[in-house]
Protein backbone atom coordinates (compact mmCIF):
# COMPACT_ATOMS: atom_id res chain seq x y z
CA UNK A 1 0.00 0.00 0.00
CA UNK A 2 1.35 3.68 -0.85
CA UNK A 3 1.46 6.14 1.87
CA UNK A 4 -0.93 8.42 -0.22
CA UNK A 5 -3.53 4.57 -0.25
CA UNK A 6 -2.66 4.33 3.60
CA UNK A 7 -3.92 7.73 5.03
CA UNK A 8 -7.34 7.46 2.41
CA UNK A 9 -8.21 4.05 3.47
CA UNK A 10 -11.78 3.57 4.38
CA UNK A 11 -10.70 1.05 6.62
CA UNK A 12 -8.43 3.10 9.10
CA UNK A 13 -10.73 6.18 8.12
CA UNK A 14 -13.94 4.11 9.52
CA UNK A 15 -11.83 3.67 13.16
CA UNK A 16 -10.89 7.56 13.32
CA UNK A 17 -14.38 8.31 13.10
CA UNK A 18 -15.86 5.59 15.60
CA UNK A 19 -13.27 6.32 18.10
CA UNK A 20 -13.99 10.61 17.12
CA UNK A 21 -17.68 9.58 17.89
CA UNK A 22 -17.34 7.99 21.26
CA UNK A 23 -14.23 10.69 22.68
CA UNK A 24 -17.40 13.58 21.47
CA UNK A 25 -19.82 11.58 24.04
CA UNK A 26 -17.84 11.58 26.34
CA UNK A 27 -16.72 15.18 26.27
CA UNK A 28 -20.61 15.95 26.07
CA UNK A 29 -20.60 18.85 23.85
CA UNK A 30 -19.97 20.51 20.70
CA UNK A 31 -17.18 21.47 19.36
CA UNK A 32 -16.34 24.39 16.72
CA UNK A 33 -12.97 23.88 15.34
CA UNK A 34 -11.39 26.05 12.55
CA UNK A 35 -9.24 25.26 9.47
CA UNK A 36 -7.07 27.87 8.19
CA UNK A 37 -5.59 26.57 4.62
CA UNK A 38 -7.28 26.61 1.26
CA UNK A 39 -6.49 22.79 1.06
CA UNK A 40 -7.91 21.75 4.37
CA UNK A 41 -10.80 23.25 2.86
CA UNK A 42 -11.20 21.62 -0.40
CA UNK A 43 -10.04 18.22 0.96
CA UNK A 44 -12.92 18.13 3.59
CA UNK A 45 -15.44 18.76 1.45
CA UNK A 46 -13.90 16.94 -1.50
CA UNK A 47 -13.36 13.47 0.44
CA UNK A 48 -16.74 13.61 2.10
CA UNK A 49 -15.68 13.98 5.47
CA UNK A 50 -17.95 17.17 5.94
CA UNK A 51 -21.12 14.49 5.78
CA UNK A 52 -19.44 11.89 7.76
CA UNK A 53 -18.53 13.78 10.88
CA UNK A 54 -21.00 13.52 13.89
CA UNK A 55 -23.17 16.61 14.10
CA UNK A 56 -21.03 17.68 16.96
CA UNK A 57 -18.26 18.67 15.51
CA UNK A 58 -18.77 21.76 14.13
CA UNK A 59 -16.72 22.84 10.49
CA UNK A 60 -15.63 26.60 10.06
CA UNK A 61 -13.29 27.45 7.36
CA UNK A 62 -10.99 30.65 8.29
CA UNK A 63 -8.59 32.92 6.45
CA UNK A 64 -6.95 30.26 4.22
CA UNK A 65 -7.48 30.91 0.96
CA UNK A 66 -4.84 33.08 0.26
CA UNK A 67 -7.10 34.94 -3.47
CA UNK A 68 -10.13 34.96 -0.73
CA UNK A 69 -8.47 37.29 1.74
CA UNK A 70 -6.78 39.64 -0.45
CA UNK A 71 -8.98 42.95 0.05
CA UNK A 72 -11.47 45.13 -1.92
CA UNK A 73 -8.57 47.66 -1.88
CA UNK A 74 -6.14 45.55 -3.36
CA UNK A 75 -8.04 44.09 -5.95
CA UNK A 76 -8.63 47.75 -7.33
CA UNK A 77 -5.54 48.57 -7.07
CA UNK A 78 -4.52 45.35 -9.41
CA UNK A 79 -6.94 47.01 -11.68
CA UNK A 80 -5.44 50.39 -11.34
CA UNK A 81 -2.24 48.88 -12.86
CA UNK A 82 -3.94 47.17 -15.47
CA UNK A 83 -5.08 50.38 -17.05
CA UNK A 84 -1.89 51.60 -17.09
CA UNK A 85 -0.53 51.99 -20.73
CA UNK A 86 2.87 49.96 -21.82
CA UNK A 87 1.73 47.58 -18.23
CA UNK A 88 1.35 43.48 -18.52
CA UNK A 89 0.21 41.80 -15.19
CA UNK A 90 1.20 38.75 -14.87
CA UNK A 91 -1.17 36.55 -12.38
CA UNK A 92 -2.38 33.79 -10.84
CA UNK A 93 -5.54 32.04 -12.64
CA UNK A 94 -7.58 32.80 -9.61
CA UNK A 95 -7.38 35.85 -9.07
CA UNK A 96 -8.34 36.98 -12.84
CA UNK A 97 -12.19 36.65 -11.55
CA UNK A 98 -12.52 38.28 -8.04
CA UNK A 99 -14.86 40.89 -8.07
CA UNK A 100 -13.82 44.52 -7.24
CA UNK A 101 -15.21 47.79 -7.83
CA UNK A 102 -18.92 47.68 -9.85
CA UNK A 103 -18.43 43.99 -9.81
CA UNK A 104 -15.06 44.73 -12.88
CA UNK A 105 -12.61 41.75 -13.07
CA UNK A 106 -9.36 41.22 -14.11
CA UNK A 107 -11.34 39.12 -16.59
CA UNK A 108 -13.16 42.26 -17.58
CA UNK A 109 -10.36 44.46 -17.79
CA UNK A 110 -8.50 41.64 -20.38
CA UNK A 111 -11.51 41.71 -22.29
CA UNK A 112 -11.25 45.71 -22.02
CA UNK A 113 -8.10 45.66 -24.16
CA UNK A 114 -6.02 45.32 -20.75
CA UNK A 115 -3.23 42.69 -21.44
CA UNK A 116 -3.42 40.65 -18.21
CA UNK A 117 -1.94 37.21 -19.23
CA UNK A 118 -1.47 33.72 -16.14
CA UNK A 119 1.41 32.66 -14.78
CA UNK A 120 1.57 29.14 -12.84
CA UNK A 121 4.64 30.38 -11.41
CA UNK A 122 6.45 33.89 -10.21
CA UNK A 123 9.18 32.68 -12.65
CA UNK A 124 7.09 32.68 -15.33
CA UNK A 125 6.50 36.69 -14.89
CA UNK A 126 10.16 36.81 -14.59
CA UNK A 127 10.08 35.58 -18.27
CA UNK A 128 7.77 37.57 -19.31
CA UNK A 129 9.76 40.76 -18.68
CA UNK A 130 12.60 39.15 -20.70
CA UNK A 131 10.42 38.35 -23.55
CA UNK A 132 8.92 41.99 -23.47
CA UNK A 133 11.65 44.53 -22.90
CA UNK A 134 9.93 47.64 -23.91
CA UNK A 135 6.80 46.39 -21.34
CA UNK A 136 6.88 46.90 -17.50
CA UNK A 137 5.74 43.44 -16.19
CA UNK A 138 3.93 43.53 -12.77
CA UNK A 139 3.19 40.16 -10.61
CA UNK A 140 0.21 40.12 -8.56
CA UNK A 141 1.82 38.87 -5.46
CA UNK A 142 -0.48 37.13 -3.52
CA UNK A 143 -0.32 34.57 -0.76
CA UNK A 144 1.25 33.18 2.78
CA UNK A 145 4.46 32.35 3.66
CA UNK A 146 4.49 29.78 1.44
CA UNK A 147 4.78 31.35 -1.61
CA UNK A 148 6.86 34.40 -0.32
CA UNK A 149 9.98 32.64 0.04
CA UNK A 150 10.09 31.81 -4.14
CA UNK A 151 8.91 35.32 -5.16
CA UNK A 152 11.63 36.76 -3.14
CA UNK A 153 13.76 34.80 -4.97
CA UNK A 154 12.39 36.30 -8.01
CA UNK A 155 12.58 39.98 -6.96
CA UNK A 156 16.45 38.99 -6.16
CA UNK A 157 17.57 37.19 -9.01
CA UNK A 158 15.46 40.44 -11.35
CA UNK A 159 18.04 42.86 -9.36
CA UNK A 160 20.94 40.27 -10.41
CA UNK A 161 19.85 40.13 -14.16
CA UNK A 162 18.91 44.50 -13.98
CA UNK A 163 16.00 44.24 -15.41
CA UNK A 164 13.98 46.93 -14.84
CA UNK A 165 11.07 46.24 -16.16
CA UNK A 166 9.58 43.86 -13.61
CA UNK A 167 7.47 44.43 -10.36
CA UNK A 168 5.37 43.08 -7.90
CA UNK A 169 2.94 44.36 -6.36
CA UNK A 170 3.35 43.49 -2.78
CA UNK A 171 0.18 41.59 -0.79
CA UNK A 172 1.60 38.59 0.69
CA UNK A 173 0.41 37.82 4.30
CA UNK A 174 1.27 36.30 7.63
CA UNK A 175 -0.90 33.53 9.19
CA UNK A 176 -0.24 33.48 12.45
CA UNK A 177 -1.45 37.66 13.04
CA UNK A 178 -4.46 36.72 11.82
CA UNK A 179 -5.19 33.53 14.10
CA UNK A 180 -4.30 36.00 16.84
CA UNK A 181 -6.97 38.20 16.19
CA UNK A 182 -9.56 35.41 15.95
CA UNK A 183 -8.35 34.38 19.14
CA UNK A 184 -8.58 37.75 20.79
CA UNK A 185 -12.65 37.00 20.40
CA UNK A 186 -13.50 40.41 20.64
CA UNK A 187 -17.00 41.85 20.00
CA UNK A 188 -16.10 41.92 16.28
CA UNK A 189 -14.87 38.59 16.14
CA UNK A 190 -16.57 36.50 18.36
CA UNK A 191 -16.43 33.04 16.54
CA UNK A 192 -15.68 31.22 19.65
CA UNK A 193 -13.48 28.81 17.78
CA UNK A 194 -12.40 25.84 20.05
CA UNK A 195 -9.66 24.40 18.23
CA UNK A 196 -7.36 25.11 15.39
CA UNK A 197 -6.36 22.73 12.22
CA UNK A 198 -3.20 24.59 11.33
CA UNK A 199 -2.12 24.70 8.07
CA UNK A 200 0.26 22.10 6.58
CA UNK A 201 2.01 23.78 3.88
CA UNK A 202 2.88 27.02 5.69
CA UNK A 203 4.35 24.89 8.36
CA UNK A 204 6.36 23.35 6.00
CA UNK A 205 8.11 26.76 6.00
CA UNK A 206 7.45 28.23 9.40
CA UNK A 207 7.50 25.05 11.63
CA UNK A 208 5.98 24.90 15.16
CA UNK A 209 7.30 28.11 17.22
CA UNK A 210 5.14 30.60 15.54
CA UNK A 211 1.90 29.10 16.18
CA UNK A 212 2.70 27.94 20.51
CA UNK A 213 0.82 30.91 21.63
CA UNK A 214 -2.25 29.31 20.50
CA UNK A 215 -2.39 26.95 23.37
CA UNK A 216 0.30 28.80 25.88
CA UNK A 217 -1.92 32.04 25.66
CA UNK A 218 -4.81 31.19 24.33
CA UNK A 219 -5.76 27.74 25.86
CA UNK A 220 -6.43 26.72 22.35
CA UNK A 221 -5.36 23.10 20.67
CA UNK A 222 -3.80 23.32 17.54
CA UNK A 223 -2.94 20.19 15.71
CA UNK A 224 -0.76 20.66 12.38
CA UNK A 225 -2.20 17.90 9.99
CA UNK A 226 -2.08 16.90 6.08
CA UNK A 227 -4.18 16.70 3.70
CA UNK A 228 -5.97 13.22 3.74
CA UNK A 229 -8.69 12.16 5.00
CA UNK A 230 -7.04 9.95 7.79
CA UNK A 231 -4.55 13.13 8.60
CA UNK A 232 -7.86 15.52 9.12
CA UNK A 233 -9.89 12.89 11.42
CA UNK A 234 -6.66 12.03 13.75
CA UNK A 235 -6.02 15.46 14.02
CA UNK A 236 -10.02 15.82 15.05
CA UNK A 237 -9.48 13.08 17.53
CA UNK A 238 -6.21 14.92 19.25
CA UNK A 239 -8.46 17.91 19.41
CA UNK A 240 -11.42 16.12 21.71
CA UNK A 241 -8.94 14.02 23.55
CA UNK A 242 -6.97 17.45 24.50
CA UNK A 243 -10.30 19.30 25.03
CA UNK A 244 -11.28 15.85 27.52
CA UNK A 245 -8.23 16.47 29.32
CA UNK A 246 -8.20 20.12 29.45
CA UNK A 247 -4.44 20.14 27.96
CA UNK A 248 -4.46 21.98 25.08
CA UNK A 249 -1.47 21.77 23.17
CA UNK A 250 0.48 22.52 19.54
CA UNK A 251 0.80 18.76 18.02
CA UNK A 252 2.47 18.41 14.98
CA UNK A 253 0.42 15.66 13.25
CA UNK A 254 2.35 15.95 9.93
CA UNK A 255 5.95 15.10 10.73
CA UNK A 256 6.50 13.28 7.08
CA UNK A 257 6.42 16.89 6.32
CA UNK A 258 7.28 19.33 8.83
CA UNK A 259 9.87 19.59 11.08
CA UNK A 260 9.68 21.86 14.16
CA UNK A 261 11.87 24.18 13.11
CA UNK A 262 10.37 24.87 9.54
CA UNK A 263 12.66 25.86 6.56
CA UNK A 264 15.33 28.36 7.85
CA UNK A 265 16.39 28.74 4.25
CA UNK A 266 13.29 29.45 2.93
CA UNK A 267 12.70 32.37 5.67
CA UNK A 268 16.18 33.85 5.88
CA UNK A 269 15.52 34.31 2.05
CA UNK A 270 11.83 35.43 2.29
CA UNK A 271 13.28 38.04 5.18
CA UNK A 272 16.09 39.33 3.12
CA UNK A 273 13.88 40.26 0.43
CA UNK A 274 10.97 41.53 2.20
CA UNK A 275 9.99 43.18 5.87
CA UNK A 276 6.79 42.73 8.05
CA UNK A 277 4.33 45.31 7.65
CA UNK A 278 0.76 45.85 8.02
CA UNK A 279 -1.86 44.47 6.04
CA UNK A 280 -5.46 44.28 4.80
CA UNK A 281 -7.53 41.25 5.10
CA UNK A 282 -10.73 40.49 3.76
CA UNK A 283 -13.07 40.46 6.91
CA UNK A 284 -10.47 41.73 9.00
CA UNK A 285 -9.24 45.28 8.28
CA UNK A 286 -5.68 46.05 8.65
CA UNK A 287 -4.06 43.78 11.23
CA UNK A 288 -0.70 44.72 12.54
CA UNK A 289 2.47 43.15 11.20
CA UNK A 290 0.93 40.63 9.37
CA UNK A 291 1.96 41.50 5.76
CA UNK A 292 5.00 41.62 3.76
CA UNK A 293 6.62 44.46 1.92
CA UNK A 294 9.79 44.95 -0.21
CA UNK A 295 12.88 46.29 1.71
CA UNK A 296 14.45 49.68 0.87
CA UNK A 297 16.81 47.95 -0.93
CA UNK A 298 14.53 46.37 -3.39
CA UNK A 299 11.99 49.55 -3.53
CA UNK A 300 12.52 49.54 -7.19
CA UNK A 301 10.40 46.56 -7.65
CA UNK A 302 7.70 48.04 -5.65
CA UNK A 303 4.42 48.57 -8.40
CA UNK A 304 2.91 50.36 -5.58
CA UNK A 305 5.88 53.26 -6.10
CA UNK A 306 6.85 52.67 -9.81
CA UNK A 307 3.13 53.13 -10.67
CA UNK A 308 1.92 56.08 -7.88
CA UNK A 309 -0.90 53.24 -6.83
CA UNK A 310 -1.95 53.72 -3.42
CA UNK A 311 -4.53 51.45 -1.63
CA UNK A 312 -7.44 53.08 -0.46
CA UNK A 313 -10.70 52.20 1.20
CA UNK A 314 -13.38 51.07 -1.44
CA UNK A 315 -16.89 50.13 -0.94
CA UNK A 316 -17.59 46.42 -0.16
CA UNK A 317 -19.52 44.31 -2.79
CA UNK A 318 -22.96 44.71 -1.70
CA UNK A 319 -24.46 41.79 -0.09
CA UNK A 320 -21.36 39.51 0.18
CA UNK A 321 -20.73 37.96 3.34
CA UNK A 322 -17.40 37.00 2.13
CA UNK A 323 -15.52 38.80 5.15
CA UNK A 324 -18.23 36.97 7.54
CA UNK A 325 -17.11 33.55 6.43
CA UNK A 326 -13.35 34.02 6.18
CA UNK A 327 -13.92 35.40 10.09
CA UNK A 328 -15.84 32.34 11.07
CA UNK A 329 -18.75 34.31 12.19
CA UNK A 330 -20.94 32.50 9.23
CA UNK A 331 -20.98 29.64 6.99
CA UNK A 332 -21.39 29.77 3.68
CA UNK A 333 -25.19 29.11 3.40
CA UNK A 334 -25.46 31.96 5.74
CA UNK A 335 -25.04 34.44 2.93
CA UNK A 336 -28.37 35.31 1.13
CA UNK A 337 -26.60 35.29 -2.08
CA UNK A 338 -25.13 32.11 -1.52
CA UNK A 339 -26.30 29.47 -4.59
CA UNK A 340 -28.92 32.21 -6.33
CA UNK A 341 -26.97 35.11 -6.92
CA UNK A 342 -23.57 33.88 -6.02
CA UNK A 343 -22.65 30.82 -8.04
CA UNK A 344 -19.02 29.69 -9.66
CA UNK A 345 -20.22 30.43 -12.74
CA UNK A 346 -21.46 33.51 -12.00
CA UNK A 347 -19.08 34.65 -8.65
CA UNK A 348 -19.92 37.87 -6.72
CA UNK A 349 -17.38 37.33 -3.73
CA UNK A 350 -13.99 36.33 -4.10
CA UNK A 351 -15.21 32.83 -1.56
CA UNK A 352 -17.24 31.55 -4.93
CA UNK A 353 -14.51 32.02 -7.26
CA UNK A 354 -11.16 30.51 -5.72
CA UNK A 355 -11.06 26.88 -6.21
CA UNK A 356 -9.87 27.10 -2.44
CA UNK A 357 -12.78 28.99 -1.10
CA UNK A 358 -15.18 27.76 1.12
CA UNK A 359 -18.07 28.90 -0.57
CA UNK A 360 -17.13 27.11 -3.85
CA UNK A 361 -16.15 23.94 -1.79
CA UNK A 362 -19.55 23.56 -0.47
CA UNK A 363 -21.66 24.47 -3.39
CA UNK A 364 -19.37 22.03 -5.41
CA UNK A 365 -19.39 19.56 -2.94
CA UNK A 366 -22.07 19.95 -0.04
CA UNK A 367 -24.80 20.57 -1.99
Amino acid sequence: MTQAAFYQDPVLCGKLLEKLRISLLDLGKSIRFMEVCGTHTVSIFQSGLRSLLPAQMIHLSGPGCPVCVTHDSEVNAFLEASQQPGVIIATFGDLLRVPGPDRRSLKTAQADGASVKIVYSPLDALELARAYPDKIVVFLSVGFETTAPVIAGVVKSAKQAGLDNFCIMPCNKLIPPALRLLLDNDDNFSSNIDAFILPGHVSVILGTKPFMFIPEQYHCPAIITGFEPADILLALCLIVDQLKSDRPALVNAYPRVVSNHGSSKALDFMHKVFQVADSRWRGFGIIPNSGLRLRPEYSEFDAFERLGIELREIEAIPGCECGDILSGRKRPPECPLFGRICTPENPVGPCMVSTEGSCAAWKSYQE
